[in-house]
């Protein structure tokens, strides 16, 4: 008797489990529905190689259905998609520092390039103030590279060496001059074509200069975005 009033009981209870799993797999075959969705949005920017919107799309598919096996699949690619996201946002940051310009002049028509260091300097001892690398190409002048203060000057009238250094190479002695002339704190790195090769391919770019105040300063200058298409004839 006590076991045959004990079988409803029973039944109820491995109902009650049969309904719970029941009620797990719909919801798990649901949330693998909705991460195929994500996952087709995902493979698609993969596709154009947005790789900012591919890392977006990856990052809210494991966020909301992070036990999917579609989830699995995203996530043996996320650090690949992270790296190259990453890389392209700092190569539009560092594109964004650079200026280009075309100016129509006497015979033509002048082209240049130019950046603000990553740090203004204090070239005078009144404080920090920008330093401007300046790539000119211009049809009487022919090519030039230069550096432009705003404040103080350079100690360099009668020619003088600079320390050039690119990332992490031995830094390289390079000839420059400083014009005289009151239209604008320039000196002239008498190498402009070598300059313009050592851009290529770098990320930092460092100018140690003379100044007539406070000795030698350094600028740094993060020339990785530079679009060398924009000055034709230099490579």
């Amino acid at each position: 008797m006590t076991l045959l009033l004990g079988l409803p009981a029973c039944d109820r209870k491995q109902r009650l489990v049969e309904q719970a799993a029941a009620q797990a797999a719909m919801q798990a075959a649901i949330a693998e529905d909705a991460a195929k969705q994500a996952e087709a949005a995902f493979d698609g920017a993969l596709a154009q190689q947005n790789w900012a919107l591919a890392k977006a799309q990856a990052d809210v598919l494991l966020a909301q259905y992070p036990e999917t096996e579609t989830a699995a699949r995203v996530r043996k690619q996320f650090d690949a998609v992270a790296a190259r996201a990453e890389a392209a946002r700092e190569q539009s940051r560092t594109a964004a520092l650079w200026s280009y310009n075309r100016e129509p002049v006497q015979g033509g028509t002048q082209l240049s390039a130019s950046i603000y260091a990553k740090d203004e300097v204090d070239v005078d001892g009144s404080g920090a103030t920008p330093v401007r690398l300046i790539f000119r190409d211009h049809p009487a002048w022919g090519k030039s590279a230069y550096l432009v203060l705003q404040a103080g000057d350079f100690d360099c009238y009668g020619g003088c060496k600079v320390q050039v250094e690119v990332d992490a190479a031995a830094p390289k002695a390079m000839a420059a001059s400083r014009p005289k002339t009151d239209e604008a704190i320039a000196m002239f790195i008498e190498d402009e074509r070598g300059l313009w090769r050592m851009t290529r391919g770098a990320k930092l770019l460092q100018i140690r200069f003379p100044t007539r105040a406070v000795g030698s300063k350094t600028a740094v200058f993060e020339v990785g975005g530079l679009d060398r298409a924009q000055l034709p004839g230099w490579d």
